[in-house]
């Protein structure tokens, strides 16, 4: 996946990271096309349980808001900057696809759901769903149809 231009995280993210993720993903594609299409049937199940990146810090934002409110009204009332700045970072993100978490979550592995998709597609082009051309290699045939 070369793209940025249209998953605002993945251009916010540094190149290095964008690379060892995609790497990541083209080696388990690769791996899962030496396998049964039951294998690539449970992974492709296992990718639909998949947490993105949006779901990440939803839910992270959540637990810390709720954290610094039930603090700010049961302990002290500085607590209640937290759900503030946890506020603020969800309004970065949703502006500009960027906000501090983000960069370590991408350090951690999270993934967009478009990557995510990616190698879901790219599975499913392997255990014989969508037509694909035959003179490739199983797997780089599969990267590269759901990448065009």
């Amino acid at each position: 996946m070369k793209s940025t231009e249209t998953d605002r995280v993945r251009a916010h993210t540094s190149e290095e990271i964008n690379r060892q993720i995609d790497q990541e993903t083209d080696a388990r594609v690769r791996n899962y096309s030496q396998l049964s299409p039951n294998d690539i049937t449970r992974r492709i199940e296992e990718l639909d349980c998949e947490w993105d990146m949006e779901r990440t810090l939803e839910t992270n934002a959540s637990v810390l808001g709720f954290t610094g409110l039930v603090l700010g009204l049961t302990h002290s009332k500085k607590w209640l900057a937290v759900p503030g700045i946890v506020l603020s970072f969800l309004f970065q993100h949703a502006v500009q696809g960027w906000c501090p978490p983000v960069p370590v979550f991408r350090r951690l592995g999270v993934r967009t759901r478009r990557e995510i998709d990616r190698e879901k597609y790219a599975l499913k082009v392997l255990r014989g769903d969508l037509d694909i051309k035959k003179e490739l290699p199983r797997a780089e045939s599969a990267l590269k149809s759901v990448d065009a």
